[in-house]
């Protein structure tokens, strides 16, 4: 047996006879001697020996990082990688790989399907707690930041970093700024307020400056701030009596080798009872003793070709980067990978759809002409271009699956019209899916002025929801099933059982968001292949459009029609309460109506924000007692929603109050005022939409934004919600601000949640989507033997996602 292989098996006897798996069978433990060994059988087996070597190593240095109850399995399959030797010409014959024998650790746990993973019940998927340092108390812990195994934990990214290269003196400091502090503590104090709450103050110098900083209701601090401790405070400057202050930062303890490295510090989101030390501490042992044993899904070639970091350097630089550079390769490397199996998925979905027969739809361009003409006014620009895509799509002999989006009043309902029309004149039939009876009968009308002014044989429709009659309802289904009722529009009524189709070739969904994915599906399964146009009017920013709809083809419309009036849009303070109550009630003497909309259904004691319910009553007796008011929120039953909106919509209520139910849809030309109080309680979207629910008729329209005590953060959504109304900058804005997730809140049903690609730009997704494209292209299953790794990812991270369109 060669020397190396000898000595280590000398070393495992030792620790697994004589010390029982405490890792004390050498100095240091066997992860320290891991680097000797690797020097000694490199030097004895030869270069093209030392991936086994390697191999041998990492588990070295995984099995001194688990608790001792988990080590006997782990030397077991040690042993087993080490009965296969390299042979003479320096190649292991038969090593067990390390997804092959990392069954030395308990069964598989449920892991978030945003990371790679390995083979179901390995090493990867223990429970943190077999990690030396991590006990059961700290294990619940973690669980409670859904980190449950080991592969959890290395896929847990910092939320930001502190370069302790770079902070700011106390002598530099702005007041307003968010900064990071490094000083140390000269005094710290414990005192009673006069409102009985406990106030903890320490007093920081850093030798050119000193600043006092508090904390309220944080007793506990006194016995772990003390003074002369090092600490790095973060948060924002703020000014009391002239003096620069902070109230209630960010801390943690500093030590000499923190500052000695200079090195960029991870900081994480991390729950009561974890530290920052601690979980670095325990990243950089796990890093240590796994990273190296991840495996990598990405084919070499790939790597190569967008030189990408291998994935153990990644999880090194996004954790405990060396330097800038490092920090954002790895970010790099792992938002390409993690958007890559979005991409995959998303462009398999794509492929599968297309690869079906569709129906063709002969477009008559004379017939297309003729109904555009008879419109009283010129289509914008972008709606003639969406059109021609829609249209051309149609007569491909391929199902279209696309979405047609636009801001609010760009005109995507005569564009989905003239659609409709011209799968009727091809002797089809076409249907139209609305979230909400009020919406369904809104663009039910709409149709009716727009076909109206078409040249005959104009299009027979109808309109069903859940509050069509029985007459009229048996009518729409006989017509609907033999083909003489040609265009439907409804809900959630066409998807029942009863609802039949002679030919559906074009279903329309709107606000596609506002469905499941299986009642869109179930629409789509009343005709053979229908094409599918899906409209939401929501901006979507061009990053997302790439990444979450990447299944779909998109169209926009990014122009509005001539003529409509800017609504002018006011940020308010709370003072100024009163003078937009008396706006609105000049407003309404002059025959107009006004929406107000609150945060809250009732009021909260956890929530310091105004409720509808509690202001209505309020409005409606002390402040607006001879006006109609009526009251809107998420309570109420379905029917006394729609029934509170009919009476807004015919008149009959001169103000309506409500929550952000009213966000998307609702349609009142004599609406013009919309009062939003509690504004800074809102995304950027959502402010923007509740703006387009006025400025849909001819009078010149108004939206007030009054703030109650906005943050830095509301303050600067309010601020560009008052300067544009354009749809598309507000939403790359909300995007910039709130990253993808919370930008998209529960928008894609059946969506796996994102990665991070929220850190990826516009460019790196072009790359990913190139790079999909050509792996698909040259291996459609991703069954070639390089890929098949990336094909087991790509399966993991779907998985549970379903069809999307």
């Amino acid at each position: 047996m060669v020397k190396p292989l000898v000595i280590l098996e000398k070393i495992l006897n030792l620790e697994e006879k004589d010390y029982t798996y405490q890792d004390k069978a050498v100095a240091g433990g066997l992860a320290r001697y891991a680097d000797t060994w690797v020097k000694q059988a490199v030097g004895a087996f030869g270069e093209p020996a030392r991936p086994w070597v390697e191999d041998i190593a990492d588990r070295l240095r995984a099995y001194s990082s688990l608790k001792i109850e988990a080590r006997s399995e782990a030397m077991q399959a040690l042993r087993a990688a080490l009965r296969t030797p390299p042979t003479a010409e320096g190649v292991p014959e038969k090593t067990p790989s390390v997804a092959e024998s990392q069954a030395a650790l308990p069964p598989e746990q449920p892991v978030s399907h945003r990371q790679p993973r390995s083979a179901p019940g390995r090493g990867f998927e223990a429970s943190v707690e077999m990690l030396a340092g991590i006990g059961k108390k700290r294990g619940e812990l973690l669980g409670k930041l859904d980190i449950k195994t080991v592969r959890d934990l290395l896929y847990f990214y910092p939320r930001r970093y502190e370069d302790y290269s770079t902070l700011k003196t106390i002598n530099r400091l702005v007041y307003g700024e968010r900064v990071s502090v490094l000083a140390t503590v000269w005094d710290v104090g414990l005192r009673k307020t006069q409102g009985g709450k406990s106030l903890f103050r320490a007093v920081l110098s850093d030798n050119t400056g000193t600043m006092e900083v508090t904390w309220f209701n944080q007793s506990y601090l006194e016995g772990r701030i003390r003074a002369g401790m090092q600490i790095l405070v973060s948060g924002k400057v703020d000014e009391y009596l002239g003096r620069l202050t902070m109230n209630a930062p960010d801390w943690e303890l500093v030590s000499r080798k923190d500052l000695t490295n200079a090195r960029i510090q991870p900081v994480y989101a991390l729950t009561e009872g974890l530290q920052q030390r601690w979980m670095r501490m325990t990243l950089e042992r796990t890093l240590s003793a796994w990273a190296r044993r991840v495996p990598d899904a990405l084919p070499d070639a790939l790597r190569r070709e967008y030189n990408l970091l291998p994935l153990d350097r990644a999880l090194w630089g996004i954790h405990l980067p060396d330097n800038q550079e490092h920090l954002n390769a790895g970010r790099r490397r792992l938002a390409f990978e993690e958007t890559l199996y979005l991409q995959l998925g998303l462009l398999r979905q794509k492929l599968a759809w297309k690869s079906q027969p569709g129906r063709t739809i002969q477009i008559d361009a004379a017939y297309m002409e003729a109904l555009k003409t008879s419109l009283p006014y010129t289509l914008t620009g972008a709606q003639e271009r969406s059109l021609d895509e829609i249209l051309r799509d149609l007569s491909s002999g391929q199902p279209m699956n696309r979405l047609l989006q636009g801001d609010v009043g760009a005109g995507k309902t005569v564009v989905a019209g003239l659609t409709m029309a011209a799968t009727a004149a091809n002797g089809a039939q076409a249907a139209l899916m609305a979230p909400t009876e009020i919406l369904a009968e809104q663009h039910y009308k709409s149709l009716v002025k727009l076909f109206d002014v078409f040249p005959e044989p104009r299009p027979t429709f109808g309109l069903l929801t859940g509050s069509t009659a029985g007459e009229d309802r048996e009518a729409i289904y006989a017509g609907l099933a033999d083909g003489s009722l040609q265009i439907v529009v409804g809900t959630h009524a066409l998807i029942q059982k009863a609802v039949e189709f002679k030919d559906l070739a074009f279903v329309v969904v709107d606000e596609q968001h506002r469905f499941g994915v299986e009642q869109r599906g179930a629409l789509r399964q009343k005709g053979y292949n229908p094409h599918l146009l899906m409209t939401t009017a929501t901006p979507i920013p061009r990053s997302l459009e790439l990444t979450v709809w990447g299944h779909l083809d998109v169209s926009v419309l990014d122009e509005m029609p001539p003529g409509r009036q800017p609504i002018e849009t006011r940020v308010l303070f709370p003072r100024e309460r009163e003078r937009a109550y008396a706006f609105i009630r000049s407003q309404v003497q002059q025959g107009r109506q006004a929406f107000i909309i609150y945060p809250l259904v009732e009021v909260s004691e956890k929530i310091d924000a105004k409720a509808a319910v509690a202001e209505y009553d309020r409005l409606r007796k002390e402040v607006l007692p001879d006006l109609r008011l009526g009251l809107l929120h998420g309570r109420l039953r379905s029917a006394d929603k729609e029934a509170v909106m009919g009476q807004f919509v015919r008149g009959e209520l001169d103000v309506l109050v409500a929550t952000s139910v009213v966000e998307v849809g609702i349609d009142v030309p004599n609406a013009t005022v919309m009062l939003i109080d509690g504004a800074d309680r809102f995304g950027l979207a959502q402010l923007h939409q509740f703006r387009g629910r006025v400025g849909r008729g001819a009078h010149q329209s108004y939206c007030l934004l009054l703030a109650e005590s906005a943050s830095e953060e509301a303050n600067e959504r309010l601020k560009a919600v008052e300067a544009t109304t354009d749809g598309f900058v507000l939403a790359q804005k909300d995007l910039e601000m709130r990253g993808p997730g919370e930008f998209l809140g529960t928008q894609q049903s059946g969506f796996p949640e994102l990665p991070m690609a929220a850190l990826a730009d516009t460019r790196l997704l072009h790359q990913v989507r190139a790079a999909a494209e050509a792996l698909l292209q040259a291996d459609p299953d991703l069954s070639q033997a390089e890929n098949q790794s990336l094909a087991e990812r790509v399966a993991e991270f779907w998985r549970g996602g379903g069809d999307l369109s």
